[in-house]
Formats: structure tokens, sequence, C-alpha cells
């Protein structure tokens, strides 16, 4: 069921409608985030949106440990790399993956490394993803096209990520949602949290999701505290928003569009307004 959040002022829901926060008109995903809600609100229906996800009928390697030999999928066939097989592991994210076969180029075919563990759950892969050895996906899982999963990330499940974004190295996803180009680079943790279009989070970026105290994530306005619905909530960054390095928000943290926190600074909970600068 979606979560409802606490009846406030009009001035309060126009500032913190979903529009204000996210272009939505060519993300994949946009069904889950209906006009005249607040932008924390599709956190409340991922878990039912994943679940009824049309996921491709594929017999996916769902071994104890790493699975063994590199997979190749391609118009929706699962194929097992060989000594035939080559690579050239570009820029992803601009099309730049490259797999062939016997000299014969497959297009548009995506790349999961021997060495990753698929861990059990749904899994959607879209076009041109690279999944590298060491990542760690437990479903459901849900990957736009040209995104990029690197060494050592960790999706806990319930994860939806959009076109060409990066999952980075020891980064932890989980209940999360990314607009397209969203990046999480390096060492990043992410619980119970939207990246709009073209967040970058800077390396040891964290986005903490509960509170010490317990009970509902509560987001802070001018106009006095709203209540999210949410146990477990962490933050919300609008469009282009940027996080510097060794960042850290405080559950119920609401950034507007080209918002900045600088390096080693830790948000306060609540809304901040389009092109914050934290400090």
């Amino acid at each position: 069921m979606p979560c409802q959040a606490t009846k406030h002022n009009s001035n309060a829901a126009m500032t913190l409608a979903i529009s204000s926060f996210f272009d939505l008109a060519a993300y994949a995903h946009r069904e889950l985030f209906p006009a005249g809600e607040y932008p924390w609100q599709p956190l409340g229906r991922l878990k039912e949106y994943l679940a009824r996800y049309p996921y491709p009928a594929l017999a996916w390697p769902l071994t104890p440990g790493p699975i063994p030999t590199t997979l190749i999928l391609q118009a929706n066939r699962l194929l097992t790399a060989d000594e035939g097989t080559a690579l050239e592991l570009n820029d992803v994210g601009r099309g730049g993956l490259k797999v062939f076969q016997d000299g014969q180029l497959l297009e548009e075919a995506s790349v999961i490394m021997a060495g990753t563990v698929l861990a059990g759950g749904p899994l959607a892969v879209g076009k041109g993803v690279l999944i590298e050895s060491g990542a760690f996906l437990k479903g459901p899982v849900v990957i736009g096209d040209r995104s990029e999963v690197r060494q050592g990330a960790y999706l806990r499940g319930h994860c939806l990520v959009g076109a060409r974004c990066v999952v980075g190295h020891v980064t932890e996803v989980k209940h999360a949602i990314f607009l397209d180009d969203a990046k999480a680079g390096h060492f990043a943790y992410l619980g119970d949290s939207i990246l709009g279009n073209e967040v970058n989070l800077g390396a040891g970026t964290k986005l903490a999701n509960l509170r010490f105290s317990g009970g509902e994530v509560l987001v802070k306005t001018p106009d006095g505290p709203i209540g999210s619905g949410l146990r477990k909530f962490g933050a919300i960054l609008g469009d282009r928003a940027q996080t510097g390095c060794n960042a850290v928000t405080n559950p119920g943290t609401v950034l507007g569009k080209k918002s900045i926190v600088l390096p080693n600074t830790t948000a306060p909970s609540g809304w901040h307004g389009n092109n914050s600068l934290i400090r």
C-alpha cells in the first residue's frame, strides 16, 4: 500500500511536489511517481511495483557462490562466454561496452562477469549493461540500459536502477531508486532513498535511513514537520544534486534540484530548497 504522508498546508504540498524534484518525462518507471504526491511516497510502493514488474523469463544461474563463467545477455538470450568471446570495456554509459562472438558484434549485449553473485529473487538487466566481478545482487533488482554495477557493489534487494547509472565499487544499495544518469561511484551507502536524474554522490557518501530513537521519520519544513509514513527513510536528492566526499545525510533529508552538500558535511534532516549549499 502507498505510504500516507500527513496532510499539510497547500504551500508545503506544492513546494514538496514530485514535479518540483524530478523530470520524469523520459523515465521508464514514471508510473511509480504520480503527480500530487510528496517525493518520498514512491518508496512506500517500491516493493509492490517490483513484485509485479514483467521480468524476462531467463534461467539465471542462482548458485550458492560466484558464477563460474561470464554471461552474455543479448536479445533476451542468455549465453555463456567462451574462447570466441571478446569484450571492449569502454564508457558503458555512452554505449562503449562491446561484445564480439567469433568476431561478430552482438548488438546491445550486456555482460555479467564471472565472479558475480546472483543470490536469488527476480532480476531484469537492460541493454548494454556491465556487471563486474565481485558484485552481489539479491533480487528483486531492475537495472536500466547502459548502467554499470562495479566490483564489490552490494544490491540488497528492492533496487530500481535507471538508465546510464553507476552503482560503484563497495557501494551498498537497499530499497532505493535511481533515476537516469544517477551515480554513486565509490564507497557509498543508500538506504531507502531516491536519487534524481544526474545526481552524483562523492566517494564515501552515506544516506542514513533510521533514527536512533526509532519511530516514523518526519520531514522538517518551515511550516512544521510532515509525517513521511516511513520508519526507514534516507534521503531524496532532486535532479542534479551533488554530495562531496564523505558527506552524510540524516534520515529524512530532502534536497531540492541542484543542491550541493560539501565534503565532510552532515546534512540536517528536513527540506532544503533548490540550489541549497550545505556546509
